[in-house]
């Protein structure tokens, strides 16, 4: 099934875990990734790698999102590169927790810088190109905790929750343009970062889901390439959860 075959996507943060995850399942669709890391060029290599030996189109480009130059360079290297862009995905993002009492201000505002603003350097440097196409997908990754909140995630959760309302206010912004603007809130997700976390605390975490376990990185994809393709036309302005039934 290729329902997004001859598209090219961003996904920003693409080299690990879930955006790692999402690369390659837009790729499986049939769409050209250009995946974006800040570290970690091996597994960026790595990912581009795996996508071209299923037939796929990759590239690997590093850029700071918190950075709105480098984000407009990567912009016009993709446009370079694959010239055309039909979908967006603000997956880049970092954490500093950390209780209140003790969180220095340059972490919270290191936080928002990538996760928040860096979400919204790379909507407004992808606006120009999909509102000339009439046309595209932009997809954020939020998080449970935008909904929830967490002790020690002042700074995270306040990210996330600009995100959601983010990604409202742009739907309305270009949705007469053809444009739809959506967001994915994963719950526990099983990746690298809670593999450290130890086994009792993982329990707890999938006694919170109604199903039961901690969702997989395919989990989220899956609901990424959905918003990305035809099917999710008439969708614009929402946040699809992907917690297993924590909220």
């Amino acid at each position: 099934m290729s329902e997004l075959a001859g598209r090219v996507a961003i996904v920003t943060g693409g080299s690990r875990g879930i955006g790692r995850a999402i690369a390659l399942e837009l790729a499986k669709g049939g769409a050209a990734v250009a995946l974006t890391f800040r570290e970690g060029a091996e597994s960026a290599a790595e990912v581009v790698k795996q996508i071209e030996q299923q037939g796929g189109r990759a590239a690997a480009l590093r850029c700071d999102v918190a950075d709105l130059e480098q984000v407009e360079q990567l912009f016009a290297e993709v446009q370079q590169r694959f010239e055309r862009l039909d979908i967006v995905v603000n997956n880049a993002g970092i954490v500093a927790d950390q209780l209140i009492l003790r969180m220095k201000a340059e972490d919270f505002d290191r936080v928002i810088a990538t996760n928040l603003r860096g979400t919204w350097n790379v909507c407004r440097t992808a606006a120009r190109p999909l509102v000339k196409a009439r046309g595209g997908r932009i997809i954020n990754l939020s998080s449970v905790i935008a909904e929830l909140g967490n002790a020690g995630q002042t700074n995270y959760a306040a990210s996330k929750g600009g995100i959601e309302a983010l990604t409202r206010s742009l739907a309305r912004e270009l949705g007469s343009r053809g444009i739809t603007v959506n967001a994915v809130a994963p719950g526990f997700i099983a990746t690298e970062m809670t593999q450290g976390v130890s086994p009792d605390v993982q329990e707890r975490m999938r006694q919170q889901t109604s199903l039961g376990r901690l969702g997989s990185v395919e989990d989220v994809a899956h609901a990424v390439r959905f918003l990305a393709g035809d099917a999710s036309a008439y969708i614009t302005g929402q946040v699809i959860h992907v917690n297993g039934g924590m909220y």
